[in-house]
């Protein structure tokens, strides 16, 4: 009769058909984003403890069971690095508990700007990280815009990579723009930015910058015509905001009218809200939600990530096709 009940009640628990009941768990660096998720898949996230010690070390402990289940954790990895460590000890605590597949849910991988050896005696830290989530037990990783698609090639588990394009581009055909130019701010957004031209029936400019040091850019030159155009920058994230700022200037001064900006991942650190803000060339920025805004700033605009996550969990979950959600501009 026990044995009865426990099968009913996973039954019930279990939001999607198969053989193996499905749970969503979110880390403490992205609540409202996983919430979202969890919610656009028709559930609740799973209870989950974590706690820091008064020396800073992080505790974790799922309040419910968890064996057998197909796990998915919701954890961007941004700074703090906590967050990275955070992730690490619920995927090893996820596998002691017996879960039966861990996929790790990292809205914004961080450190993957880290990807190779630019200099004598740096470590490639991106790899690093991929490194450790394998060795924590990850079974798999899904993940959005990676700051190189490349990075893929660094995890040995299967990651399956989608692309924020799949929402920002709705909102930038929202705009209206006619006479519209697609800019990228480096040599490497090219790809991306020529991808989004294609799709919303755009020319392409490239501005040429080179880097004196780590944050610090200077606008070269402008490849392409921008007079009296309006202009959308394309980048896959915003970090400090000088380059960004500069490049949306630079165009400014090169005759550009209206000016947005469109990235994936809004790291927003030190004071680039204020010089998005103070700056009278940006008039608006969409980012997603990949990474929580810790201040308010009149010119962001927030698209979220959260049913093209939810779905990519559920197509997972079903051993479903994902391949749609690929359906990037790149």
């Amino acid at each position: 009769m026990t044995d009865v009940l426990e099968m009913t009640e996973r039954s019930q628990s279990s939001r999607f058909d198969g053989t193996t009941e499905i749970k969503i768990v979110a880390g403490r660096s992205n609540m409202d984003l996983a919430t979202k998720v969890a919610k656009a898949a028709g559930m609740e996230l799973a209870s989950v403890k974590i706690t820091n010690f008064s020396d800073g070390e992080i505790w974790a402990k799922y309040e419910e069971n968890i064996r057998g289940v197909d796990l998915f954790i919701i954890q961007s990895t941004h700074a703090p690095s906590d967050n990275i460590m955070e992730l690490l000890i619920l995927i090893d605590a996820a596998k002691r508990a017996s879960a039966n597949r861990v996929t790790a849910v990292i809205p914004y991988y961080g450190y993957a700007r880290q990807d190779r050896k630019d200099q004598p005696r740096v470590s490639i830290t991106a790899k690093l990280v991929a490194n450790l989530l394998t060795q924590a037990g990850a079974d798999r990783v899904i993940t959005v815009d990676l700051h190189t698609p490349q990075l893929q090639g660094f995890f040995d588990i299967p990651l399956d990579h989608l692309y924020a394009s799949r929402v920002l581009i709705k909102v930038l055909r929202d705009e209206n723009l006619e006479n519209l130019v697609i800019a990228a701010p480096d040599v490497g957004g090219a790809k991306t930015a020529r991808a989004y031209a294609k799709r919303l029936n755009a020319d392409l400019a490239l501005v040429d910058k080179r880097r004196s040091a780590h944050n610090v850019a200077e606008v070269m030159n402008i490849i392409g015509d921008v007079r009296d155009k309006n202009v959308i920058i394309i980048d896959d994230l915003i970090d400090t905001g000088g380059t960004f700022v500069q490049c949306a200037e630079a165009l400014k001064n090169n005759g550009a009218k209206k000016i947005i900006g469109a990235c994936s991942h809004p790291v927003f650190s030190g004071s680039a809200l204020e010089k998005i803000e103070n700056s009278s060339a940006v008039e608006k920025v969409y980012v997603t939600d990949t990474i929580p805004l810790t201040r308010e700033c009149s010119k962001i605009k927030v698209v979220s990530v959260a049913e093209m996550l939810s779905e990519a969990i559920v197509r997972t979950h079903d051993n479903a096709s994902i391949s749609s959600l690929f359906d990037s501009v790149r």
